[in-house]
């Protein structure tokens, strides 16, 4: 993975606390969540404990946008983390952190693949995921 300037990113390689978002955009997410820092961790490994098991209906369903031996980066409809913060039974600030986190790594995992311009004009119609596959197969690629 590159930085915004091209370069490799030092914090590219997923946390292994159990969720697929990388230390820079935990970051970012922390400071603008409106939910306390020292609770994103948990909230992001309960979030990939749900969503994790669901990653072939994803690949089956949405635009796989990048690909990473530890996870895998998808667009989806612009209502879905409303579905799994009902499903996960989250507040709206819960669900609007764990979003802002993965909206933060799509951003990153994004960089460098296309023009900007593309991109963020992808992200302003569809919200983003990354699922963490922790070594699985990754449909023969």
């Amino acid at each position: 993975m590159t930085d915004d300037e091209g370069q490799p990113d030092a914090g590219s390689t997923p946390p292994a606390d159990g969720y697929p978002i990388d230390g820079t955009a935990l970051v970012k997410t922390a400071a603008l969540a409106s939910v306390p820092a020292e609770r994103l961790p948990a909230l992001l490994t309960r979030v990939q404990a749900d969503l994790g098991p669901r990653i072939d209906d994803y690949r089956r369903r949405y635009e796989r946008i990048a690909v990473e031996p530890e996870r895998e980066t998808f667009l989806v409809e612009p209502d879905h983390w409303a579905s799994v913060g009902e499903r996960l039974g989250l507040t709206d600030r819960e669900r609007d952190a764990v979003a802002r986190a993965h909206e933060t790594a799509v951003e990153r995992a994004g960089s460098g693949r296309t023009t900007r311009e593309e991109f963020e004009t992808a992200l302003e119609i569809r919200s983003g995921v990354v699922i963490g596959v922790g070594g699985e197969g990754r449909d023969g690629e």
